[in-house]
């Protein structure tokens, strides 16, 4: 495993900076801001072992950014893709989950939800919280060290709530849109 850099991005003004497992072409347009959580968003898919995919989801369930399972990082044969179907499809449990997780919270006086691992016989789905209700949703294989994923998890939180402005999400909903 590489280390991670602890630069928070790039800070090339106009540089495409979108790597082969964020969303492609549609990156290349976008302001610094969104440029630069393509990157985080490169940077966790490539640096921690045992990750499939990547969902960025907004409060409202739509996809915001995701990785390209048909491009990311080797992947063991016997986990050749992400979840069935599409990006969508990912973002669309790590939706319904964080509601089921909410809900369950609120009845138990729990209080909010930090972080929710969902364990399989073929893999682990983490679902994090980063700002104003988006989610970060992660699908990594089932030998995956689920303290790395997570602790990679908080530092993409940590790094990314910040920028995710409610412009920020308008931008990537219509690059995401404009990709398809």
């Amino acid at each position: 495993m590489r280390t991670p850099s602890s630069s928070a991005g790039p800070t090339t003004a106009g540089a495409t900076t979108a790597g082969p497992t964020a969303t492609g072409a549609a990156a290349t347009a976008l302001s610094s801001e969104a440029r630069n959580l393509h990157w985080l968003l490169t940077n966790l898919v490539e640096e921690v072992p045992g990750i499939l995919s990547v969902a960025v989801v907004s409060s409202d369930g739509l996809l915001l950014l995701s990785s390209d399972p048909g491009q990311g990082a080797e992947r063991p044969a016997a986990h050749p893709k992400g979840p069935k179907g599409s990006s969508a499809d990912l973002a669309t449990i790590v939706s319904g989950l964080c509601s089921l997780t909410i809900g369950a919270a609120k009845l138990m006086d729990g209080g909010g939800v930090k972080q929710t691992v969902v364990a399989m016989e073929e893999g682990s789905l983490f679902v994090m919280s980063i700002s104003d209700g988006s989610l970060l949703g992660v699908h990594a294989t089932p030998d995956c060290d689920m303290s790395v994923v997570a602790y990679h998890m908080a530092l993409f939180v940590g790094r990314a709530g910040h920028v995710l402005t409610p412009e920020v999400r308008s931008e990537l909903r219509q690059s995401m849109e404009g990709a398809r």
